[in-house]
């Protein structure tokens, strides 16, 4: 049988996944823990990250959210600091063992881009990220009009 576009989807995602969490193993975090701590750090340089900002960018529930970095705190990689302008906002900083992690965590990402990338050409990589962002929209607008 032929796979469909959701299995192909979910095959490349577990693979990728797994790939991830093995090479990170060693490091004492997961590979969506290496994702979001790269998030963080990149972003904090232009202003502060909240909670809010991981769930949107990773497409994540509340719950997820609070778990993976209630993990990153708990293993002393991210802490929480008070935002002046509203006690109630705690943004997310990276620590000092966290930004030590982050140059090893960002090549061994690009590194996973190429693998995942070799042979195709640009034209291809560009298509198929274009064609990723329309299935992600498609799914966005399908949930928005069943929960209306």
């Amino acid at each position: 049988m032929e796979k469909d576009c959701g299995a192909w989807i979910n095959l490349l995602s577990h693979k990728f996944k797994a790939k991830l969490d093995a090479t990170f193993q060693d490091f004492g975090i997961t590979g969506v823990q290496s994702r979001i701590l790269y998030y963080i750090q990149f972003h904090c340089q232009r202003g502060p990250v909240f909670q809010r900002d991981i769930e949107s960018a990773f497409g994540m529930s509340r719950s997820t959210a609070t778990g993976i970095l209630q993990l990153l705190e708990k293993n002393g990689m991210i802490r929480r600091e008070s935002v002046p302008m509203d006690a109630r906002l705690k943004s997310l900083v990276p620590t000092q063992k966290a930004i030590e992690l982050n140059s090893r965590v960002y090549e061994y990402l690009q590194d996973m881009d190429r693998l995942l990338t070799q042979g195709l050409t640009e034209e291809q990589v560009l298509q198929f990220k274009e064609m990723a962002a329309q299935m992600l929209k498609n799914l966005d607008e399908y949930r928005e009009k069943t929960t209306a």
